[in-house]
């Protein structure tokens, strides 16, 4: 029997449909049973990191835009989180909200201050606002200085789910860090998400066209900066203390390195590059190996061999084969 001729324009779209419907499920059903298999707080923290890197992801792979000052928004947020459960004794979701919201205001204030800059000229002064806030975590009275803030509680979520089961926290932080993937891929799915990688790519054509570039540049500052806090507060109530390595300017730098390494401008490059780089933190830190040299020859390998990141030179090959 001779195929229809309409046949092969039909399967490529239908291949499309089930791998864009399928590997989400199958992804989500790992992370699903992956704490019978992995160390939950292990996988709490690749969570709580690889959200801090998707919302860093959003301002160098999406707006152009490369931030050293991130830290300041996951680790004050953090801060803000472990004194409102701890000393306010304000249940989780409301510390986490205050967190969340604080690093918006932040954000707000430092995009005000830096969003007219480009380049280096940017990068520089977030890093110059992030160490202020790092001085400030280490003078300040409520953040303790060099110890930090210990012995958080975790309490209970909405008055029923008690956080202090770890099955049930990690089940929680899996959901917040559901919600904040999937309010980035809906932005960038969106014609605000359009038009910024539009401003990324040519910011001349895209003032010309008469969109105010950096009223979207600072939109997309102030929802990575969120995001960013939210996975600081997340990550407070997981470990239980906000420190000062939440706001060093080394943890900027470890995002970074995180995003390049999964593959900035794709949305589950940050979530691999996370996962990579904790992963080697972790195991290599039993050894006797110098966990900071790997670390870096690794990134040195992947830069050459996989110039795009790692998901990005996949998704790239995969394209060129199909074309």
């Amino acid at each position: 029997m001779t195929p229809s001729p309409i046949a092969p324009a039909i399967e490529p779209a239908t291949a499309t449909w089930s791998y864009k419907r399928v590997v989400p499920v199958v992804l989500l059903a790992a992370a699903l049973v992956a704490p019978l298999a992995i160390y939950p707080i292990f996988l709490m923290k690749v969570l709580c990191f690889a959200l801090f890197a998707c919302a860093f992801n959003l301002m160098i792979g999406y707006a152009g835009l490369l931030s050293f000052g991130h830290a300041a928004f996951f680790g004050g947020a953090a801060y803000i989180t472990g004194h409102a459960v701890k000393i306010w004794g304000l249940p989780p979701e409301i510390g986490i909200l205050l967190g969340t919201l604080s690093a918006v205001a932040l954000g707000a204030a430092f995009g005000l201050l830096a969003i007219r800059r480009q380049g280096i000229y940017f990068a520089m002064i977030t890093l110059a606002l992030s160490q202020l806030v790092f001085f400030m975590a280490l003078q300040l009275p409520f953040t303790h200085g060099e110890d930090g803030i210990q012995g958080i509680p975790r309490g209970h979520l909405f008055g029923i789910i008690d956080l202090n089961d770890t099955y049930a926290m990690y089940y929680t932080v899996l959901a917040i860090f559901l919600f904040g993937f999937g309010l980035i891929w809906r932005a960038m799915q969106s014609p605000f998400g359009h038009t910024l990688r539009a401003i990324r790519d040519n910011e001349p054509r895209a003032i010309s066209l008469g969109y105010h570039t950096e009223r979207y540049k600072l939109l997309a500052f102030v929802l990575s900066a969120g995001l960013s806090g939210l996975a600081g507060s997340t990550k407070a109530l997981v470990f239980q203390m906000a420190t000062l390595t939440d706001v060093t300017w080394q943890m900027s730098g470890e995002v970074v390195l995180m995003t390049l390494l999964g593959g900035m401008g794709t949305l589950l490059g940050p979530v691999v590059g996370a996962g990579l780089v904790l992963t080697m933190q972790n195991y290599l830190a039993m050894t006797n190996l110098p966990v900071p040299v790997i670390i870096g020859v690794t990134f040195v390998i992947c830069v050459m061999v996989f110039r795009r990141g790692i998901v990005g030179e996949l998704k790239h090959r995969l394209m060129a084969k199909k074309g």
